[in-house]
């Protein structure tokens, strides 16, 4: 072929390839889509849980020695004082024991005080003394024990409260340590909490301190979380988080239900998009389009942080993009060809 010919087939190899590449874009669907504007919004986003009623501290209470039941003055679900007397033992035997202890120290008093007498009579040996004095010590530490002991065969509150359950009757015998008063405290109303069981997702979004809104029977109280659980509740499968009420109800009851509201992301910046926009998402990772020009689209991973009713709160992936595709976004790939409509 002469140079000439070849200067002929060039032109035409160019024009065929400028053809057959116009043939292909042709040919290619065109696939319609919408494009929203981002902007950063200002989520208040909530988690709504329901619960129990209960206080801070429930306690089981209990005499330190065995004996016989001799009264409870308290009954179930009866309030009581810090400082009231709650129940009693019979303190026949207990005194008897006191008196005994009492009589054995006063009995190695006399002896000590003959022996030392002796002593500095030179009638007793220095180890007669040292032996007496010993006994003395032992008796005067066990009427010690045996006033300590008939201190505790009652039951005297430590704070006030009120009485959940009564575990044993008068007349029972009971020993040591043995339950008798389930009881719970409750300082002036203060003591209120309401204790509800959340997911492992909603659990991640709590943190001690956030706001809580609290419906009882139709009434709305003020709370703030104040115990997040580290270790998940086997028998429910949930998160036990506690919600402590600031005004609580002298109408409160142990038990009673109630609706948490927890506010765990006030005025907290965010990118929030429409649940079309969204493709492939698997747990928090999925994907968006947005457009790389007037007619090609670019594919990116993002990182959802939660998601309402009707939105989802992107937490990362979005820095720097100005606008994103809704509408036909599970039929594109980053080869297609779009046409943007309003």
């Amino acid at each position: 072929m002469t140079t000439r010919n070849l200067m002929f087939v060039i032109p035409l190899i160019a024009v065929l390839s400028c053809t057959n590449s116009k043939k292909t874009i042709e040919n290619k669907e065109i696939i319609p889509v919408r494009i929203i504007t981002l902007q950063s919004s200002f989520s208040n986003e909530n988690v709504i849980a329901t619960g129990l009623l209960a206080t801070e501290n429930e306690n089981k209470l209990a005499f330190k020695i065995g004996g016989v039941v001799d009264r409870i003055l308290v009954r179930e679900g009866q309030s009581f004082s810090k400082g009231q007397l709650l129940a009693t033992l019979k303190l026949t035997e207990i005194d008897a024991q006191v008196s005994q202890a009492r009589l054995g120290y006063e009995k190695s008093k006399r002896d000590y005080t003959r022996v030392y007498h002796l002593y500095q009579d030179s009638v007793a040996t220095l180890e007669q003394v040292q032996n007496s004095k010993t006994l003395l010590e032992i008796s005067e530490k066990t009427l010690e024990q045996a006033n300590f002991n008939k201190k505790y065969a009652f039951i005297i509150a430590t704070t006030s409260g009120f009485v959940t359950k009564k575990l044993v009757n008068e007349g029972e015998i009971v020993q040591g340590g043995f339950p008798v008063l389930a009881i719970n405290e409750n300082t002036d109303q203060k003591n209120w909490i309401i204790k509800i069981g959340v997911s492992e997702s909603d659990w991640s979004l709590i943190t001690e301190g956030n706001k809580s809104q609290i419906d009882v029977n139709g009434k709305l109280y003020s709370g703030i979380v104040s115990q997040k659980s580290r270790a998940i509740d086997v028998n429910s499968g949930t998160f036990q988080i506690e919600v402590k009420i600031k005004n609580a109800s002298k109408d409160f009851a142990v038990g009673m239900f109630g609706k948490v509201l927890i506010d765990v992301a006030r005025n907290k910046s965010a990118n929030i998009i429409p649940y079309e926009a969204v493709i492939e998402a698997n747990g928090k990772n999925a994907y968006v389009f947005v457009p790389a020009s007037a007619t090609t689209v670019k594919k990116i991973p993002i990182e959802i942080e939660s998601f309402n009713e009707n939105e989802v709160i992107v937490a990362k992936g979005l820095e720097g993009v100005s606008r994103i595709i809704t509408a036909n976004s599970p039929f594109l790939n980053e080869q297609s060809i779009i046409k943007i409509i309003k």
